[in-house]
């Protein structure tokens, strides 16, 4: 297997920022559509893509795509297909799959038509009527849109957003792969000075202070793929000893994570010693409403600290949205706070994502630039305010 396809699945509007990841990793695209982008890549290309891609959601092999519109031509498909290059005899394999505008639309009958496939395929070759299943993972998953069939092996097993330092949570923490790509679509940059208001649980600080210091997201935990005879375990030490080599504990920049809960600032601080990166962040009980004064008071201790500018910050925040959390109510004092901060400081740039959709009017102009993603289920809106 010198060089097959992988498919990395990502949250709707992010496809742009797991793209650029993908082709930083070195790898070429060669199918980009909502929700999943079609790559080439080899064994190396697995573990490097699940070690390092921050904003995507799983990394899948792609054994094959083709138009079905009855069941026996999804069996023989399905059938056609070379699961032993992938399968062991003792896999333990299961199939999932979603299916829409597609005249086969039930998913728990195209589940057990492509799993009767898989079965007959592998029996033949392996010359057994039973399975065993007690080997390692092997998930399938199909996808059907407008009769067209793709099934691929999640290589990922748990979402990537499962970094492995989440010890402590809140309610309605934001996904790690979300808060991932709100800070790669900001400004925050070695030098800065980047304020969470709102850090909850201390994803988004986390996720900053690890791609500042170029740690690999995935480097603290394992994937089904991990224990797939198909990629030595030789080749996992290489990508893992280079990734320890690639991490900088000498970059320079400065974190503020802020929340009104000090139960939320205790789980933060919990979080961020799991990831390795407390010692970057300073966390404060602070209500956004008091944020108050100049920019350089915000680096309390670090003040000293070479090359930071506290005078061009970036705010990113995830504040209450009055659905999930919170109270609508105190929208208006938390926009006005934000508004008055940025007008005070207007070399700093703001990033906000909510629900709400009051919020240009209530920061008194339009965003630089919206982007329409969605937190979990909820359709939410990436504001952008650029400094000057």
């Amino acid at each position: 297997m010198d060089s097959f396809e992988l498919i990395a699945t990502a949250t709707f509007g992010l496809e742009a920022v797991v793209k650029r990841e993908i082709e930083a990793l070195g790898y070429r695209i060669t199918d980009s559509r909502n929700g999943r982008l079609t790559y080439e890549g080899d064994l190396r290309a697995i573990v490097r893509s699940n070690l390092w891609l921050r904003c995507a959601d799983r990394v899948y092999v792609k054994l094959g795509e083709f138009t079905a519109k009855t069941f026996e031509e999804l069996f023989q498909a399905a059938k056609a297909l070379p699961w032993e290059e992938w399968l062991p005899e003792n896999a333990h394999f299961s199939v999932t799959g979603s299916s829409a505008r597609s005249i086969l639309h039930s998913v728990p009958a195209c589940q057990s038509i492509i799993e009767k496939a898989i079965v007959t395929r592998l029996g033949a070759h392996y010359g057994v009527e039973r399975f065993k299943k007690n080997g390692p993972v092997y998930a399938v998953r199909f996808m059907a849109q407008k009769d067209e069939f793709v099934l691929m092996i999640n290589t990922s097993g748990p979402g990537l957003h499962d970094r492995g330092y989440r010890v402590k949570d809140v309610p309605a923490p934001i996904k790690e792969t979300m808060a991932a790509a709100m800070v790669s679509l900001s400004f925050f940059k070695r030098g800065r000075l980047l304020l969470d208001p709102f850090c909850g649980s201390g994803t988004i600080a986390i996720e900053a202070a690890m791609m500042a210091r170029n740690i690999a997201p995935g480097l603290s935990r394992r994937f089904d793929c991990s224990f797939w005879e198909q990629i030595p375990q030789e080749l996992w030490k290489e990508e893992k000893a280079l990734a320890y080599r690639a991490i900088d504990q000498d970059a320079g920049f400065k974190i503020v994570a802020s929340d009104i809960d000090a139960r939320a600032i205790k789980a933060a601080k919990r979080n961020a010693e799991e990831a390795g990166v407390d010692d970057c962040i300073d966390f404060k009980v602070l209500d956004v409403r008091e944020l108050k004064g100049s920019a350089g008071k915000l680096l309390g201790r670090g003040s000293s600290a070479p090359g930071i500018d506290a005078g061009r910050g970036v705010i990113i925040a995830n504040p209450p949205y009055g659905i999930r959390i919170g109270e609508s109510e105190d929208l208006p004092g938390i926009y006005a706070a934000l508004r008055s901060w940025l007008e005070e400081h207007p070399a700093w740039s703001l990033f906000l994502i909510t629900s709400d959709k009051s919020v240009e009017e209530a920061m008194g102009r339009p965003a630089d630039r919206r982007r329409k993603l969605y937190n979990g289920d909820l359709e939410v809106c990436y504001y952008q305010y650029y400094g000057k």
